[in-house]
């Protein structure tokens, strides 16, 4: 089926805020791609929402919960810190990651709806 767009007239001044709206928002829509590209991973969903969860935790404790090897987590854990969604801190010889609270907030609807699906099971 093809769609067609037949209009008497353009709102001229219409298109231009649409426009102008998206250029000022630019860097918010970077932001949620790259967000919903690393969260479009179950695993990295996982890590992100026990991360909301818990604060911070060390990969090793990612590993045991999620059944799954030290050098698996620590390269989800990598594409999300690259990304900039985590932050470290080092504590000895243990990494321990957390959240960068501003940059996640949109998943706290996400974590929400888990959670309520959870609950209802």
């Amino acid at each position: 089926m093809e769609i067609t767009c037949t209009r008497a007239q353009a709102d001229h001044q219409q298109l231009l805020n649409c426009k102008n709206i998206l250029e000022r928002m630019d860097d918010n829509f970077q932001d949620m791609t790259k967000l919903l590209s690393i969260a479009g991973s179950e695993v990295r969903l996982k890590i992100l929402f026990l991360l909301n969860m818990e604060d911070e935790l060390c990969p090793c404790d990612i590993a045991d919960i999620l059944e799954m090897s030290v050098p698996a987590i620590s390269q989800h854990i990598r594409k999300i810190k690259d990304a900039g969604f985590i932050s470290s801190r080092r504590d000895g010889q243990t990494l321990y990651y957390s959240l960068v609270k501003d940059k996640t907030a949109v998943l706290d609807a996400v974590f929400t709806t888990i959670k309520m699906v959870k609950k209802t099971a």
